[in-house]
């Protein structure tokens, strides 16, 4: 595989140094929580439980907003998984196991309630987990979509407070 220097960093063609970063941060901070045995132990038996932590996946082909998704959830404790378009997603999927997935619509290529269909076959149990985000809730195809299926959804923008209630009804 060939790759090219990039500011002391090695650059692989299929690598994005922003993800890289961010999951070395997130990689960082699950390890802080895990890396003393004895002082998750103890604190599991004054506690009673153990730190259950929620996999998601956000479907988005808007990069920004994925990676703030990625961010905002990822500070509420949940793992958070990216795909920047449903085939991706559908890859994602058919190897992890995910409690949400929140996707986008519009998308090029494989659109989101394209996926969500696919998804539906894949793994069943899935499909009543998805929250859907959307910029075009007065288009007459996506309403009735959203309607005849009876997902969740959010119109664009969103309050960043009506993402995470939305994401913790879907979850309990």
């Amino acid at each position: 595989m060939r790759h090219r220097r990039l500011r002391g960093y090695h650059r692989y063609p299929e690598a994005d140094i922003g993800l890289t970063t961010r999951l070395a941060s997130w990689l960082l901070r699950i390890h802080h929580y895990t890396m003393d045995s004895e002082w998750q132990a103890d604190k599991t038996e004054r506690h009673g439980k153990m730190l259950e932590l929620k996999a998601i996946l956000v479907v988005d082909d808007d990069k920004q907003l994925a990676a703030a998704l990625q961010w905002i959830l990822a500070d509420q404790n949940f793992l958070v998984d990216v795909a920047f378009d449903g085939e991706e997603a559908l890859i994602k999927i058919k190897v992890n196991e995910y409690d949400l997935v929140i996707c986008d619509l519009i998308m090029p290529g494989l659109r989101g309630d394209e996926f969500y269909l696919k998804a539906k076959e894949m793994r069943p149990p899935l499909s009543d987990r998805f929250i859907f985000i959307t910029g075009f809730g007065t288009n007459p195809k996506i309403h009735e979509f959203l309607t005849r299926h009876d997902v969740k959804y959010l119109f664009k923008p969103f309050p960043v407070e009506g993402l995470i209630r939305c994401v913790k009804e879907a979850l309990a």
